[in-house]
């Protein structure tokens, strides 16, 4: 059961973001003179009450939409949601509130930089390898592209491969989603990926280049990574190699979306979808009582002794 207190914080946040969501495209919003009069109704489902939905639905680690908001959220919910809609319906609103979901978690849900990041990229995949001639939802969309656990398809759209960047108390600093096949340093060379980072920066082998270490050393960031095996050993210090066997956070925080969140199935319906229902689970995330973190007490004692 999801405790009365956390859907009320998690609504609170949400609502209050949505109405200054709505006054600002209040503001800028063009409206056509047509002389012919249309109806505004409104919705029983306000968009602050879908998000919280969408975002229970990724909190409590439920696997089937369908079955919890017709057997959990209209049966057991009642009293924080009084006015439902049917499911079909439902799904409507849900696409139409991407906007200010994706708006939200941008704004509200992102941590703050500490100086110690860690950056990794894994794959969401859509079906496995054996029906990639047999899958209609991302049909004409998909691509194969590798990682260092093999090969998955991937919709060229945006790209199902999912770049994060967190701190060291496990908090989404960034993500950018890109295609499969894309290079692992590609989104590091994009400024707005990582202008809200600053002091080190740890990532794994896929990061290595000179290049990418110049440019980000030129922005204030310093990139550690591990050496292969066909290059010359160097100095580092005992604080970086430390902290590069720390970079399992990061696995960790990849983990927990996956089975937690569930930003990764194969039974999506459509490509809206898929985009609301990776948003909604990042947002669950931010909203975690404890998340994977590091001990940088303990650490410190380390180099000190």
């Amino acid at each position: 059961m999801i405790s009365t207190d956390k859907i009320t914080e998690i609504f609170y946040v949400i609502d209050e973001f949505c109405k200054e969501f709505e006054k600002v495209t209040q503001k800028h919003r063009l409206v056509e003179d047509t002389g012919i009069k249309t109806r505004k109704r409104t919705s029983k489902l306000s968009d602050s009450e879908v998000m919280t939905i969408m975002v229970l639905f990724h909190y409590k680690q439920f696997r089937n939409l369908k079955h919890f908001y017709l057997y959990y959220v209209q049966v057991h919910m009642k009293k924080d949601f009084p006015q439902t809609v049917s499911y079909n319906r439902f799904i409507e609103l849900q696409q139409q509130s991407v906007l200010p979901l994706a708006l939200f978690l941008k704004t509200c849900c992102l941590g703050d930089c500490t100086g110690i990041s860690f950056i990794d990229s894994t794959p969401l995949r859509v079906c496995h390898n054996k029906r990639e001639k047999q899958h209609k939802v991302f049909k004409g969309t998909a691509a194969k592209g590798q990682c260092s656990l093999g090969w998955f398809f991937v919709p060229k759209a945006f790209g199902i491969k999912l770049h994060l960047i967190i701190n060291d108390k496990g908090e989404i600093l960034d993500f950018m989603l890109t295609q499969g096949n894309v290079d692992d340093r590609d989104p590091l060379k994009n400024h707005n990926f990582h202008k809200r980072i600053f002091g080190k920066i740890y990532g794994d082998k896929g990061y290595i280049g000179k290049d990418l270490f110049e440019q980000l050393f030129i922005d204030g960031v310093h990139l550690v990574t591990k050496i292969r095996k066909n290059m010359k050993n160097c100095l580092m210090l005992l604080q970086d190699r430390i902290m590069l066997r720390k970079r399992a956070l990061i696995e960790t925080v990849n983990d927990e979306l996956k089975n937690q969140c569930q930003v990764e199935h194969t039974r999506h319906r459509s490509f809206e979808n898929f985009i609301t229902n990776l948003l909604s689970g990042l947002v669950a995330y931010s909203f975690f009582d404890k998340k994977p973190a590091l001990n940088l007490e303990v650490i410190d004692k380390r180099l000190v002794a």
